[in-house]
């Protein structure tokens, strides 16, 4: 494969923000004398609460109906101030380098939402390595529908299938073949419960698909 396009996800591929989101709702639930499984809550991760809805499955086995809109102020805070302690995963900026290096241009997909993801990528220094962002609201669907990910290919102007996604969510891959692109799938600390047999490539790490990257012969642009 010589991909002329590199897509990336946010959560959990640039940045590890899944693990502080997920803690928030671990915590909630284990306060009330209940246990959310990762492969129970993996069901939300790449899309939204409208997939899989941790407040409805709280509520289905405690009969509970808390002031979620308190609790979600609160998790807010909590999600930000931990999320402000990280650095991009690592590999990231190797991966990236190399793609300018290239003249390859990379994209962030993702189904959050432009003032999520432009304020984090800018924060760990991303940005100017980034050709575009495709948040919610830039396209009709989020993941699991392919409608980011076509989007992503009209601004490029390239072909799906040249489009290569780098992802780690099962709602992401659903996303990127529907659209036609083929999938690195790099799980994390949430998704590696997740059986990415489907994808066309896995690794464990971006360190490992940077190596792959740097020793892979790719048709510069021009």
């Amino acid at each position: 494969m010589q991909p002329k396009a590199l897509l990336f996800d946010f959560d959990g591929v640039i940045l590890d923000t899944e693990w502080p989101i997920y803690l928030t709702w671990l915590n909630f639930f284990q306060k009330h004398g209940q246990e959310l499984p990762l492969e129970t809550y993996i069901k939300c991760i790449g899309s939204d609460f409208a997939t899989w809805s941790p407040e409805k499955h709280f509520e289905e086995l405690t009969g509970l109906t808390p002031d979620w809109a308190e609790f979600h102020i609160t998790r807010n805070i909590e999600i930000r101030k931990e999320v402000a302690k990280l650095d991009a995963m690592p590999g990231i900026r190797e991966c990236l380098e190399l793609a300018q290096s290239k003249n390859i241009p990379c994209v962030v997909v993702s189904s959050s939402q432009h003032n999520w993801v432009d304020r984090w990528i800018e924060k760990i220094g991303l940005r100017d390595l980034f050709q575009d962002t495709i948040c919610r609201g830039d396209a009709p669907q989020i993941k699991p529908a392919p409608d980011l990910f076509q989007e992503a290919c009209i601004r490029l102007n390239l072909p799906p299938s040249e489009c290569l996604v780098i992802e780690d969510s099962l709602n992401g891959m659903k996303a990127a073949h529907e659209a036609g692109c083929p999938v690195v799938a790099i799980p994390n600390r949430i998704t590696q419960c997740i059986d990415f047999s489907d994808a066309e490539c896995q690794f464990d790490s971006l360190t490992e698909f940077y190596k792959f990257l740097s020793t892979t012969q790719w048709t510069e642009l021009t």
